[in-house]
């Protein structure tokens, strides 16, 4: 390897893996590894040079295959193709569009997944039940509410005033 700056855990791991595929296929991908780590570890890879895209699929070049310490296996009669030079930031933003984006999704047994379980209660749930599910304060119940559940996942959540006229939040 190169002077090229060191590559994370999760870099290594993938290229192990992918150098052990016969097909040099980066794919699948660990299943924690989701939205935005995905798409800078990727981008890591092309930049360097490790990998290219090849009709929507990430492959393991030369350089790649060097970086763990293994050799590409190249049937008799079939010639070598050399590693791509250095690409672009446009090339780059390019392969990472073609990338099927994975849907974000609600670890169980979190802070996040109780409030959701507690809006999903007929009546739904006040901001002081919320609070006392997570410990959270407040305002970053509102803000999970507002940024992740709204925002990020689409939930439609429903906001109305119960008969004491507390806000009760509610997924519908």
């Amino acid at each position: 390897m190169t002077a090229q700056a060191k590559l994370t855990d999760t870099q290594t791991a993938i290229l192990k893996a992918a150098a052990s595929r016969p097909d040099g296929n980066i794919a699948p991908l660990p299943a924690t590894l989701r939205g935005g780590a995905r798409t800078k570890v990727i981008e890591g890879l092309l930049a360097r040079g490790l990998v290219v895209d090849a009709d929507g699929h990430h492959l393991l070049t030369d350089a790649g295959y060097a970086a763990v310490g293994k050799r590409r296996l190249v049937p008799n009669g079939v010639q070598k193709m050399d590693a791509p030079d250095a690409l672009t930031k446009s090339e780059v933003t390019h392969a990472l569009q073609k990338l099927e984006a994975t849907a974000p999704t609600i670890r169980p047994g979190t802070k996040l997944a109780a409030i959701v379980k507690a809006m999903r209660h007929p009546g739904g749930a006040t901001i002081t039940q919320m609070m006392a599910s997570t410990g959270w304060q407040a305002h970053t119940v509102r803000g999970a509410i507002s940024g992740m559940l709204r925002k990020k996942l689409g939930l439609n959540v429903v906001l109305a005033h119960n008969d004491t006229g507390e806000r009760v939040y509610r997924v519908v």
